[in-house]
């Protein structure tokens, strides 16, 4: 899913991005384990769920995102509204769940679409841990492709989707139809730390990641989205819906 590229030195980007994620790991740990006005002891904060579900995730070999990534997630969760709706695509669910569920704080609508069961199992027990119920969350084990035609149109205010290059553009066709106008489409790691730019590398993955690329700059141009890229994870669009 993503490609790791070589790097002789450290850039200035690398040593700044390498503090920003030191300095997120270090709040979350200085977080208490439980939730503020919990006296059970049941429900724990979601910074202690999160370092659970990264390490949860990490033993499954399944690539979740990092730290800064997640704090974006949890700025735009925090702007969707009161009770915003989110569609989660990509097998790290929990980790991706829980930095919404930062930003939006309790009364978020959870959907998480993967077809392995196994780390839907987890983001069910993340969710959980911190005080969601279960009408607040929704499974649906199919391939993301399958389903998201079948979901309410106009109806969400975030889609975050981790995909392979070859189902990416298709991905962000079948996204844009079910958000809200001024809803926010966050596609991660679909640059592939950039070898789009290599006019050269004629990969299959490659190739599908540069039409991607492609695609949301002609939307752009269109006037049907507001496009941001950034340097987070593989390379990172945030596309927000304007009609």
């Amino acid at each position: 899913m993503r490609t790791t590229l070589g790097r002789v030195s450290a850039s200035p980007f690398d040593l700044m991005s390498s503090y920003i994620s030191s300095t997120l790991v270090e709040d979350c740990q200085a977080t208490p384990a439980s939730t503020p006005g919990d006296s059970s002891g049941s429900v724990v904060s979601v910074e202690a769920a999160l370092s659970k579900a990264t390490a949860d995730a990490a033993e499954l070999g399944v690539d979740f995102p990092d730290a800064a990534t997640g704090s974006l997630l949890s700025v735009l969760a925090s702007q969707a509204g009161p009770s915003p709706s989110a569609i989660v695509v990509t097998p790290a669910a929990s980790v991706v769940g829980l930095h919404i569920v930062r930003g939006a704080r309790d009364n978020v609508q959870l959907t998480c679409i993967d077809p392995e069961v196994e780390h839907q199992r987890s983001a069910r027990e993340a969710f959980a841990s911190v005080g969601l119920r279960g009408s607040q969350t929704r499974f649906l084990p199919s391939r993301p492709l399958e389903v998201m035609g079948r979901l309410a149109a106009d109806n969400y205010q975030l889609v975050f989707a981790q995909t392979r290059p070859q189902d990416a553009r298709a991905l962000v066709d079948a996204a844009l139809p079910l958000l809200v106008s001024g809803g926010a489409l966050v596609l991660a790691d679909y640059l592939l730390d950039g070898t789009v730019a290599d006019s050269s590398r004629t990969e299959r993955d490659i190739v599908a990641a540069r039409e991607t690329d492609e695609h949301l700059r002609r939307l752009a141009a269109e006037g049907r989205i507001v496009l941001s890229r950034l340097p987070l994870g593989a390379g990172m669009a945030v596309a927000t819906k304007v009609s």
